[in-house]
């Protein structure tokens, strides 16, 4: 009696005690696919780094831009002179000088304006397409995690069944009733299946530690919730799902806008043999140790100078400059046919991911009609076990069939999910499918 209360009062303070031991990593919480993604976006490298590259762009924008505002230089050429005062950097040696330049009229400069601003489209879309393939990665390793913890489930029922089909196997060998190699076959059955958990194992500790990877949370603390996954839509029309996939690739997309900023640079680089107006400004104080007023009138010279005009170009001839254009011709005509080239391979793609949701579909088909028929073989086992028809070995290799079914089943229903997953991936409705569910 006493022993009783003692153990029923310090239940409590020992359960505590050890929930204030355990780590928080060692604790496993439930962490839902759309919980997943979020912090999968918030946590990934990539990501960061293609938005890098997107306002890397814009700055390019911006310079290009800001050349047709005047850029002004404050300093000063300070310097010795002995005899005829010569210039210092191409400007009369001063104490001060203030020098500024800006585009007026430059045609090539407004084609290379918009070449970046092309650019700058290219790496956005990219920054787009990166922050899909981490949704779709994540999403990805996530069912998989679903799918690798159903089968381990049905591996330790598979486990229970073997391990009675061998203890039923070596009681008829000691009873005379069977031989020696039934004992083997059993014990085979036990370590392939011993096999094939070890191995889900393992793909479930790699599978963790990737969404680790990709979420930032400890790898312990990562517990799927089956119900969180949405279900996958299915295209209905071979076509329309072809030409989704082709106007909405960011492959494509960028290698278009790449092209056109190719072919933009191009005519800029045609353009710099037309005319251009610039506008320019100095202003100088000069110093008299310089011998300013030794080589020039004493009476006219003062150390306030400034000049400020217009400075207008005609190229007349320029060889190394047409060569630069056609070249740049040449680089515009490879970036269309690039562009081109992805496009069919994603067309060709999209057909594949079809045809393959297809034949995954009957696949699955014919898993989930095998499992039936596990099903139903078990049942009828059992029925005959009731009027001494079949043995307990019967019953448990029938019950062993029915779970490697169902785990068939299950890597059937994953490989369509993924290829699903796939084609949400190219037709870019993934990030809306992840984040709809609980």
């Amino acid at each position: 009696m006493f022993n009783s209360r003692f153990r029923a009062l310090c239940a409590p303070a020992l359960l505590l005690a050890t929930i204030a031991a355990l780590s928080p990593q060692a604790i496993a919480e439930p962490l839902t696919l759309r919980r997943a993604v979020q912090l999968a976006l918030q946590h990934s490298t990539g990501i960061a780094i293609a938005d890098a590259d997107a306002k890397r762009a814009e700055q390019n924008v911006l310079e290009q831009r800001n050349l047709f505002i005047p850029q002004v230089n404050v300093g000063a050429g300070i310097g010795y002179s002995n005899g005829f005062p010569l210039s210092l950097e191409n400007l009369a040696p001063s104490l001060l000088n203030v020098t500024t330049q800006q585009y007026l009229f430059n045609m090539a400069q407004r084609e290379f304006i918009r070449a970046a601003r092309h650019d700058l489209a290219s790496f956005s879309k990219m920054a787009e397409d990166r922050k899909a393939q981490v949704i779709f990665e994540t999403a990805l390793a996530y069912a998989e995690l679903d799918k690798v913890e159903g089968e381990l489930n049905v591996l330790h029922q598979q486990e229970s069944a073997a391990g009675r089909v061998q203890t039923v196997a070596q009681e008829r060998v000691q009873a005379g009733v069977d031989g020696q190699v039934e004992v083997t076959r059993a014990k085979l059955n036990f370590a392939r299946v011993r096999l094939t958990m070890e191995q889900s194992a393992g793909q479930a500790e790699l599978l963790r530690t990737r969404l680790s990877q990709l979420t930032g949370l400890p790898a312990a603390s990562i517990q799927t919730v089956t119900e969180s996954i949405p279900p996958l839509p299915t295209p209905v029309s071979q076509d329309n799902f072809v030409a989704r996939a082709v106007s909405s690739n960011t492959n494509i997309q960028v290698a278009n806008e790449q092209a056109v900023a190719k072919e933009l640079r191009a005519k800029g680089e045609h353009r710099q043999l037309l005319p251009s107006v610039d506008t320019a400004m100095q202003y100088a104080v000069l110093a008299r140790f310089n011998n300013f007023d030794v080589f020039f009138r004493r009476d006219t010279f003062q150390r306030n100078n400034l000049t400020a005009g217009i400075v207008i170009r005609f190229p007349i001839f320029n060889a190394a400059q047409r060569s630069r254009a056609q070249a740049a011709d040449y680089e515009s005509l490879k970036a269309k046919k690039e562009a081109e080239e992805i496009k069919n391979q994603v067309t060709t793609e999209a057909m594949k991911l079809q045809q393959s949701v297809r034949q995954l579909a009957a696949a699955r088909e014919v898993a989930r009609l095998e499992y039936q028929l596990a099903g139903n073989d078990f049942q009828a086992v059992q029925a005959k076990m009731e009027v001494g028809g079949a043995t307990i070995r019967d019953q448990e290799n029938a019950r062993l069939v029915e779970d490697q079914r169902y785990a068939s089943f299950l890597n059937a229903t994953f490989d369509l999910d993924k290829t699903l997953m796939q084609l949400l991936r190219a037709t870019g409705d993934i990030e809306s499918w992840a984040t709809s569910g609980k």
